[in-house]
């Protein structure tokens, strides 16, 4: 789990939109861009080139 004031200042890096916990994947998703930013040792990797991409069904939890 990300605390909610973290998450509510976290923007995706790449379009600067909203995220959204995903805790099925452990991660922030863009649902814009389709990534998921990983959360490692409760510490969010916001780097996009180690985001994953997502499929829509993904956002869907």
């Amino acid at each position: 789990m990300i605390d909610e004031d973290l998450l509510a200042i976290l923007a995706c890096p790449k379009c600067k939109g909203s995220l959204k916990y995903l805790e099925a994947k452990d991660g922030l998703a863009c649902g814009s861009c389709m990534l998921l930013y990983e959360i490692r040792d409760n510490i969010p990797v916001m780097l996009i080139e180690e985001a994953q991409e997502l499929k829509p069904i993904d956002m869907q939890q």
